[in-house]
């Protein structure tokens, strides 16, 4: 009888080999959903850019006060962007590590239910006799 007929060798790749990369694969999209939905690298490249490009030309001339309040237009309106950028930044990293945390639960609780499922067999066989 050959390991391909044997329905227990089956078993046993299926459920140590085949669902733990699909398990990993799901992980993977999901890395990969949360990093797009976040938008993180786009973030992070326009991290100190104006918010909403709301900025503000400067004027033709010498005026101090005009200069002075251009800068400081433009100065908060990248203030924001940053504080706004930041905090989606560290949305997403958050979630990107409740998603390890999660994977790895999964994951290990996978690989342990066959141990618990003989252990609570055995137990309830105890308890019975």
């Amino acid at each position: 009888m050959s390991p391909e007929e044997n329905i227990f060798w089956q078993w046993i790749w299926w459920n140590f080999f085949d669902v733990p990369k699909k398990i990993l694969k799901g992980c993977k999209n999901f890395s990969r959903f949360g990093l797009y939905y976040f938008s993180t690298p786009i973030l992070l490249k326009t991290l100190f850019s104006p918010w909403r490009q709301y900025s503000w030309s400067y004027p033709r001339g010498f005026n101090v006060g005009k200069y002075s309040g251009v800068f400081i237009s433009n100065l908060i309106s990248r203030t924001i962007g940053l504080i706004i950028r930041s905090s989606l930044i560290s949305l997403g990293f958050f979630y990107q590590a409740l998603l390890v945390v999660v994977c790895l639960f999964i994951f290990a609780a996978w690989l342990a239910f066959p141990i618990i499922i003989i252990f609570l067999f055995y137990h309830g066989l105890r308890i019975l006799f």
